[in-house]
Formats: C-alpha cells, sequence, structure tokens
C-alpha cells in the first residue's frame, strides 16, 4: 500500500543540519513488526506513524521507532511529527495548539509562533547512583576536577547527566575511543561564556538508537529543562547548541509559558526536506 510520506529535519535553522525524521502520515493497519521494519530500513535515530487518536482529547496519535526499539517519547520527533501532520493538512481542534497522543500521554505542541514547541513533561530528577556515575566517568574519561555536578534524569528515556566546567570542555571530549554495552549512555553539559549566541553546549553519547553521537535531542534537553528550571536556572528563554562536534547547528530553545510559571516549552525550527510516497 502506498502511503505519504514526509523526510524532515529538526531543531536547525538550515536544512541538513538538524536531526533527520521519517514521518509516514498514514499509519493505520500497520502492525509493530511493519513499523519497526520499516524504521530500521530508514536507518534514522528515529521514524514515527501516525494514526487517528483514541481520545477526543488528542488531534492525532503517533508511534515512535527507533531501528531497533519503539520508544514512550522522543522530542524532535514530536516537532517533526506536528509539522509533517500540519504540512499535509491537518487541523488541530485549538488554533494556535496542537495536541499530540504518544505512549507517555497528551503532549501539547504551541504553533502559534515562529518555531514550533512542546510542552515538557513530567522528569523525575534524582542523585545520579554512584556506580552509574563511576562506570560512565570511566569510559568518558572524565576526571573529577572536570565535573561540575552530575544528576540522573527521566522523563520516559533516562539520562545520566554530566555537567562540566564550561561549553569547550564539554566539546573537548573525544567520545570516538569509548566501548558501549547496548544501550548505554552519557549526556553532557556546560555552559558558554556570557555573549556567546548559545547559553549552554549539550551532547548525547552514544543513545539507545545506536548512533555514537545524537545530532539534537529534544526529550534530553526537555528533561534538562526541568532540572535547570528545579536548579533555578531558567528564569527567562535559554538557547541550547547541540551538534557541534559532529557538524551539525542544532538549536533548541528552553523557555518558561508566561501565564503558568510551572509549565516549560521546548521548541525549534522544522525543515520539510523530502514529501512523497512509500510502500509498505
Amino acid at each position: 500500500m502506498k502511503r505519504r510520506f514526509i523526510q524532515c529535519d529538526v531543531f536547525s535553522d538550515v536544512p541538513g543540519k538538524g536531526n533527520g525524521l521519517a514521518v509516514v502520515l498514514d499509519g493505520e493497519g500497520l502492525s509493530t513488526e511493519d513499523m519497526l521494519g520499516f524504521a530500521a530500513w530508514t536507518n534514522l535515530a528515529e521514524t514515527t506513524f501516525l494514526l487517528a487518536p483514541t481520545t477526543p482529547e488528542a488531534d492525532y496519535r503517533v508511534r515512535i521507532f527507533t531501528p531497533g526499539r519503539e520508544m514512550l517519547f522522543a522530542g524532535h520527533p514530536t516537532l517533526g511529527s506536528c509539522m509533517s501532520w500540519l504540512h499535509a493538512g491537518g487541523q488541530p481542534a485549538t488554533s494556535g495548539i496542537v495536541r499530540q497522543e504518544c505512549a507517555i500521554g497528551i503532549v501539547e505542541i504551541d504553533v502559534s509562533g515562529k518555531n514550533p514547541a512542546f510542552v515538557a513533561p513530567d522528569t523525575n530528577i534524582a542523585e545520579m547512583p554512584k556506580d552509574a556515575r563511576a562506570l560512565r566517568q570511566s569510559a568518558m574519561g572524565l576526571n573529577d576536577a572536570q565535573i561540575k555536578s552530575t544528576v540522573h534524569l527521566n522523563n520516559g528515556p533516562e539520562w545520566f547527566l554530566f555537567e562540566l566546567h564550561s561549553a569547550e570542555d564539554v566539546l573537548a571530549v573525544d567520545s570516538g575511543t569509548t566501548q558501549w554495552p547496548e544501550h548505554f549512555g552519557t549526556t553532557l553539559i556546560g555552559a558558554h561564556p556570557a555573549g556567546h549566541e548559545c547559553d549552554y553546549e549539550v551532547r548525547n553519547i552514544a543513545p539507545s538508537s545506536g548512533m555514537s553521537e545524537d545530532p539534537i535531542t529534544g526529550s534530553l534537553n526537555s528533561a534538562i529543562a526541568k532540572w535547570l528550571a528545579r536548579e533555578g536556572r531558567l528564569t527567562e528563554e535559554l538557547l541550547i547548541a547541540q551538534g557541534t562536534v559532529i557538524n551539525r547547528l542544532g538549536r533548541v530553545y528552553l523557555k518558561r509559558d508566561l501565564v503558568d510559571d510551572h509549565k516549560l516549552w521546548i521548541g525549534g525550527a522544522v525543515n520539510i526536506v523530502i514529501e512523497g510516497t512509500v510502500d509498505i
């Protein structure tokens, strides 16, 4: 069956410098095995399949797959799926707000501004277990003096975040020599100096999709936003850079809602790159 298909680029103003996403707009009738097989074939970090919602609260439903497994939630597939759905003629029930149903529930996406932005889902913020820290610190070749703080975050995916003293320190980490077990990963963040275009540099080393480094990770930056807010460091809009080491120009906006101070928005550009049909 021929199904409508879009390949888009997320979290960069420059097409091809963000994070690629495959979107099958007509996902009805496909089995989980069909979806997983097609996601493996695209060989992208994530592929999504759009379906009719199961609740009247949602505008559509999405299932998200890496080449090897289904994910409960992910950030760049949320924005890319939303903008692909709108591009294909989708009409939200509420003007300016798209409500996406996924495995973690309903996610709101604000499409009223220049760039779409989703509401950061609830995130569990906890101390990083000592054994997890030691394992990752050794694998990445980090010493105690390089590390400012550590935290364990979970918003569907889980993140073992090391805050280094600067963005320069983050960019200097060599991920090429690491040997990772399956689904083993480490995330890094460091502040840029005052006056820089971006506030923080982020890297996601060895994500669960199997790549050595993820270009731009919306769900990670969503969890980081929750953590920074709790730390009192997200008082206004922040701009995150990611993908620099692998020649991407990832830019993720983190900001508080103007009305509801507890609501955080995670946004970035989406570019439609390929449009057509696929036979699945």
